[in-house]
């Protein structure tokens, strides 16, 4: 019996020695060349020219975040990225949360044509010259508002609460109805509550999605003061390389420099994505509403 235990002990111990060697290789893939940007963006365009792996700069230098920051409009920008981010997170996860908690009650009517609609839409799309003059007519060009409207919608997020929705205990739900509430009250004071994981998930994608959005910019906007971050920062980079082509010798000092704004556009456009994942992250709990009813 006792050789059996501590055959068993020594296969975990092998185990687990297995799995923190495999993490710690994985954590280095992904750290290390992530490191590497951080640390090349700080670094100045002569030690950016001997090229090879930057471990530590060797000439610390902010010149490439001065080269991005040196046009003011980019603050304007940052606003508009904060605002479109924020507001369309806010409507899109509210709106799709409705439309899903609809869905998920049996007893509407209608209910299997509208999910049968709604499965269409997951797989066929107008294409981007109708969905154009779609924005057009609607009056979306050139508008703030063609940064949330539009991205109101997702049926796959509604498949998602939807089904999550269908998990709330019926018991919880009944005994609201019976103490007065609402719909709506049940809605808002019961379901969003216990559906906090699957709307924080749905919440980061979406805000990943709406901070790294560039083509609606490029497709729908043609005025300067609506540019959200990304497609500033695109303009500063096409400007830094315009400028490193125009150069007649070829100075190595200013094609590293321009490799230096494009690395400090990299770290500028992620830290904000970084920074809110550990807030989201303690809601990714999904035994939340484990407890919530007592038979």
């Amino acid at each position: 019996m006792s050789r059996t235990v501590a055959k068993q002990d020594l296969d975990s111990r092998v185990f687990d020695a297995i799995n923190l060697i495999l993490l710690s290789i994985f954590t280095i893939i992904i750290v290390v060349p992530l490191w590497n940007v951080i640390v090349s963006s700080f670094s100045s365009g002569k030690s950016l020219a001997e090229g090879g792996f930057v471990f530590w700069p060797k000439e610390f230098s902010l010149e490439n975040y001065q080269a991005v920051f040196r046009d003011t409009s980019i603050w304007q920008s940052f606003f508009i990225s904060i605002s479109k981010t924020f507001l369309g997170v806010i409507t899109h996860v509210f709106f799709c949360a409705m439309i899903g908690y609809g869905l998920s009650k049996k007893y509407v009517r209608g209910r299997k044509l509208y999910v049968a609609m709604g499965v269409i839409t997951m797989f066929f799309s107008g294409g981007m010259i109708p969905t154009y003059l779609l924005i057009k007519s609607l009056g979306l060009l050139n508008s703030f508002w063609v940064y949330i409207i539009p991205a109101l919608f997702s049926y796959y997020d509604v498949v998602i609460l939807m089904n999550f929705f269908r998990n709330v205990p019926d018991s919880l739900e009944e005994s609201a109805k019976i103490d007065g509430a609402g719909d709506w009250r049940i809605f808002l004071k019961i379901f969003i509550p216990l559906s906090m994981p699957a709307m924080a998930t749905i919440a980061l994608f979406n805000g990943v999605g709406q901070w790294n959005d560039f083509m609606t910019t490029k497709l729908y906007i043609t005025d300067q003061a609506l540019y959200p971050l990304q497609m500033k920062l695109y303009e500063i980079i096409v400007q830094s390389q315009t400028q490193s082509m125009q150069n007649i010798g070829g100075s190595v000092v200013i094609e590293t420099t321009t490799k230096g704004v494009q690395l400090a556009t990299i770290v500028i456009t992620t830290l904000p994505i970084v920074v809110m994942y550990p807030i989201l992250q303690r809601y990714f709990i999904s035994g939340m509403m484990l407890g919530a009813v007592k038979e």
